[in-house]
């Protein structure tokens, strides 16, 4: 890592001292970074006048240098300073982002925009799976750019919702052909991903089923020969022996051509790795656009079919966009933006550890099993299904050999292909827009946003499956169905003046007064079959083999009415001064007490305008100051009672378990930030660096833990206070600038340190430490005092004088509970972009870093005690032993071998090991994306319907140059929520997706 930050800083000096003489030979015009930017509700606003920091993502930078993920968000990565994106493995599932750390103790997500109006990113989560967010539905190819705003000062316009930063998403307006007509371009992409065997558990190949070294001493025939221990889902016992014949799983299966027969006891030809598929993407995007004076429209209609790694998962996605801006009159102008998504997806993976078939992969396996003949066992047994073969689920861990129903795990192939989730999601975004010039120095306008979207979910659970809880009830079923329908929406409606004054000659004064009222509603019914089914692959809510209990619902409507305006001095095109002014009302705070308000003041000053070198372009400071509040979510004044299903003919209810707080307040952040950017020698260097300070206090936490004596569970109540502070820095570099070739270095880096300053101390509760949530294996993921957010808690070694304590007699580490044994929060992230133009040429890279931040591996700690990883097995350590390093509770160093053949499991994991055994630095450097691209000339174009042509062989993901935590990927957490952080489980490994993508204009 130190080696590659120094190549680059050498890169970086050598080139930058180079441009001292080579700016006066340039033969082509540099792009004026001085440009316009598109700020809070849709502002454009001069990039110098700015008092606060952000960042802008041109379409080119976002999408043609990678494939097509899916989700915009993802693309981000890498490319602006102090944007941290989280990601799963789960098929298309959500990304979440956070920017500039986390700002309240139970997380932080920033507000999306698109074209100036808010929408709603929630992620939507369910039965173990990630059913995606609002960024997974927008088409890519409709973005014109993306600005990252960063701090509260740029944010404080959106009131509440921007208190975490605002990711604006401006799209493409029509443009037409140079002659006035309609222009048609097409854009089609295909990518294939391979499996990064980095991100993979290496199994290894010395010992098969079984906890300890003996076969089940039973003998079928008897012949001489054992039966497997394959009702023990690990790989510790008995070493394998090609001479040894042995009956194992399939020796019980009738259509197995090893029916009856023992085989050789041998580690397996096809590992887990063989289950996954070559995922494959398919896109398609048709734009129709026409611009001319006072008028454009643009059509696109984009068509994405996905397969992935998991057999039987597929996705298709369908989005319909229309933009048209028109002038009714010189004074009076209207647009309208719409865009329909209508998604199917099949077989989203679950996440997480119940009923995860990777986890199943990753910790509890059988390095016997071949994955390929439980493939041909299922496809064989699901052509003739019957309850003698357990309706196709005949699997590698039996109960015995006259019982071969399934006792841990399915057949992974069942699984897939049986007990799979289908879902359809489909979001309409609408924006209407009129404006009105009052004069030449006033206009309003007026606004009206819609946002509606509707997610049905069905899961499924095979008859024949493995039981598990199942149904409202709680009970164990060995099938079932359920469903949920989820419709979300959002209103908002807006009245906004915008207004521009000179002052002087040389003074200048512009802003907006304005008020917005936005509505939100949220309605959810699940239900659930009961008992099972009574038909095998009926899956309908009335097949339940039990009287189903009463559906779930919840319903909620919210509104927010806000006036906010702003003000900007513009003093000689040397200084700038804003200030703005919001206020919010939210139904979710106590009435009469629900009204709550903020600003913000920002400083720029033009310090290239006072002095007036050669080689300093450009070059400004800049300083701000905000203060932003935040609401509740719903339900959180008043008790509220659920349907308890009925006693006779009596209706029930139930009472929740959370006390109520009619006296909540809203949550308030101060921040102030001090930055400075310029350019240097013509526009070659730019540079950019900020340091900021957020205090976040007065935070509403919906959850905390009271005593159970009060009847009650948890409370809502304000507290807490987190501390941010850090730096960002942006460096940019053009070391080539000539008539053909080009070349450009865009690097970033961001640091952010935070501290949980306290949480509650008063009569109502006395807490120190708030857990955040809880990890299998024994670790939680908590907000403590004194402590970075984020601080993974579980047991660790017991020290003397820095040695870590063995007992004596057993020759294992000793354990202490409740530990510190990691944080979550990563050190740095940096990225360093480079892109070269040579004629229709074009050829750009990323790479992506992060320093830091500690992921706790349930895999490691289950998979090393059952035997899996290769690591396990070395050195025939369970015949040799291990001597671990430690001294004794004496202080003498420990000697003792923990040899020792008959016992059970092996010497490493969860059984020996304490938590912080299988906690890793989280660290990475990944060659995020490159892409290699030809631009036909115009020459060979001539005399052809096509305008413009290009071809591009894309890639992302393509290589892990370095990281610590084995067998993962340390970027793909559990799911894209604050649960993302710090826990890997179970996760897909990381594909290197490759593609090939053509664009044509007509």
């Amino acid at each position: 890592m130190k080696k590659l930050t120094t190549s680059v800083l050498a890169v970086v000096l050598t080139a930058s001292f180079a441009l001292v003489n080579a700016q006066k030979k340039d033969t082509i015009k540099t792009q004026d970074i001085e440009g316009v930017v598109v700020t809070a509700l849709g502002i454009k606003r001069e990039k110098k006048s700015l008092g606060y920091a952000s960042q802008e993502v041109k379409a080119d930078v976002l999408t043609e240098g990678t494939t097509n993920t899916g989700n915009i968000a993802s693309q981000l990565s890498g490319k602006v300073a102090g944007l941290s994106v989280i990601t799963n493995s789960n098929f298309a599932g959500s990304a979440a982002m956070v920017i500039r750390g986390i700002k309240g103790v139970t997380g932080s997500s920033p507000l999306v925009v698109i074209d100036g109006t808010p929408v709603n990113n929630d992620s939507t989560y369910g039965y173990g799976k990630d059913f995606g967010n609002a960024l997974s539905d927008i088409n890519q190819e409709d973005i014109a750019s993306i600005n990252v705003l960063k701090g509260a000062a740029a944010s404080a316009l959106y009131g509440e919702r921007g208190l975490n930063g605002v990711i604006l998403i401006t799209t493409k307006n029509g443009k037409g052909a140079d002659d006035g007509s309609w222009g048609v371009s097409w854009t089609s992409g295909v990518t294939a991903g391979f499996i990064d065997k980095s991100t993979f558990l290496k199994y290894q190949d010395k010992y098969g089923a079984g906890y300890d070294q003996d076969f089940y001493t039973e003998d079928p025939n008897p012949d001489g020969h054992y039966y497997a221990n394959f009702a023990e889902d690990a790989s510790w016992g008995p070493k394998f022996d090609p001479s040894l014949l042995v009956y194992q799983w399939d020796s019980l299966d009738p259509t197995s051509p090893n029916y009856g027969k023992a085989t050789p006891w041998v580690a397996a030809k096809n590992g887990p790795i063989k289950f996954f598929e070559t995922p494959f993407t398919y896109t398609n995007t048709v734009t129709l656009e026409k611009g001319a004076k006072g008028q454009n429209i643009m059509f696109s209609y984009d068509n994405m079919t996905s397969s992935g790694l998991m057999p039987n998962s597929k996705m298709s996605k369908n989005t319909f966009t229309l933009k048209a801006n028109y002038d009714f009159t010189p004074k009076l102008h209207g647009s309208f933006y719409t865009t329909l998504n209508l998604q199917e997806t099949t077989g989203r993976g679950t996440t997480g550890y119940s009923d995860n078939i990777v986890t199943n992969f990753r910790q509890w396996w059988q390095t016997n099993v071949d994955v390929l003949e439980l493939r041909d066992s299922y496809f064989r047994n699901a052509a003739n299904p019957t309850a003698a073969n357990n309706y196709g689920n005949f699997t590698w861990n039996p109960y015995d050999s006259s019982n071969t129903r399934p006792i841990f795990w399915n057949n992974p192939y069942f699984q897939a292909y049986e007990s799979y989730s289908t879902d359809q999601r489909n979001r309409s975004f609408s924006i209407a827009n009129l404006t009105y010039d009052l004069t030449k120095n006033i206009n309003i306008l007026g606004k009206v946003s819609y946002d509606r979207t509707t997610l049905s979910i069905q899961n499924r659970l095979a008859v024949g499956s493995l039981a598990q809880t199942f149904g409202a009830a709680g009970n164990d079923n060995s099938s079932g169905f359920a469903r949920q329908d989820i419709s979300k929406t959002e209103t908002n409606y807006d009245v906004i003046a915008n207004y521009k004054f000179d002052l002087t000659d040389n003074i200048n004064l512009s802003g907006i007064v304005g008020g917005t009222v936005r509505r939100n509603t949220y309605n959810s019914l699940a239900a659930t079959t009961e008992g099972g089914l009574v038909l095998r692959n009926v899956y309908s809510l009335a097949n339940g083999a039990a009287p189903a209990l009463a559906p779930s619902e919840t319903q909620y409507t919210t509104q927010t009415n806000s006036g906010y305006a702003s003000a900007s001095f513009d003093f000689y095109k040397l200084f700038y001064l804003d200030g703005t002014y919001r206020v919010d009302q939210s139904s979710t705070l106590p009435a009469g007490d629900n009204v709550y308000k903020y600003g913000s003041v920002t400083g720029a000053l033009i310090l290239s305008e006072l002095v007036k070198t050669d080689w300093l372009k450009f070059w400004k400071v800049r300083a701000n100051y905000a203060e932003v509040g935040g609401t509740a979510d719903p339900y959180q004044l008043q008790y509220y009672y659920g349907a308890g299903g009925f006693f006779g003919n009596t209706g029930l209810s139930t009472s929740q378990t959370r006390q109520p707080n009619d006296k909540l307040k809203p949550q308030k952040a101060k921040e102030y930030e001090f930055g400075t950017e310029g350019s240097l020698f013509n526009n070659r260097v730019t540079f950019d660096v900020a340091y900021y300070k957020t205090k976040t206090t007065n935070q509403i936490i919906s959850q905390l833990p009271i005593s159970s004596a009060s009847g009650l569970s948890s409370a809502s109540i304000n507290a807490g206070q987190i501390d941010n502070w850090g730096y960002e820095v942006q460096l940019g570099v053009m070391p080539v600038k000539n008539a053909n070739f080009t070349w450009n270095i865009d690097a970033n880096w961001s640091q952010n340190r935070n501290k949980v300053v306290t949480l509650l101390h008063n009569d109502v509760a006395d807490v120190s430490n708030l857990l955040i949530d809880s990890y299998q294996g024994g670790v939680s993921l908590n907000a403590r005092e004194g402590e970075a957010w984020g601080a993974l808690v579980g047991s660790d070694y017991v020290y003397l004088n820095g040695e870590r304590v063995i007992n004596a007699s057993t020759g294992y580490y000793l354990r202490q509970n409740n530990q510190i044994i990691g944080n979550v929060t990563p050190d740095w992230l940096a990225g360093i972009r480079n892109s070269m133009n040579y004629k229709g040429v074009s050829f750009s890279f990323l790479i992506d870093v992060r320093h830091g931040g500690d992921v706790f591996s349930t895999d490691m700690y289950y998979g090393l005690a059952t035997g899996l990883p290769v690591e396990s097995a070395a050195g025939d350590v369970r015949e040799v032993g291990v001597v671990w390093p430690g001294v004794n509770p004496n202080g003498q160093v420990n000697t003792t071998n923990t040899a020792n053949p008959t016992a059970f499991g092996s010497l490493d994991g969860y059984s020996r090991m304490p938590n912080s055994r299988f906690v890793y630095d989280g660290s990475y450097v990944k060659l995020r994306e490159a892409a290699i691209g030809y631009t036909l000339p115009q020459s060979l174009l001539a005399g052809t319907f096509v305008r413009d042509a290009k071809i591009s062989l894309v890639g992302r993901n393509l290589w892990i140059i370095s990281k610590n935590l084995p067998y993962a990927d340390p970027e793909n957490m559990v799911g894209g929520g604050n649960r993302s952080y710090g826990w890997s489980i179970g996760s897909l490994p990381t594909t290197r997706d490759i593609g090939l993508n053509v664009t044509l204009k007509f």
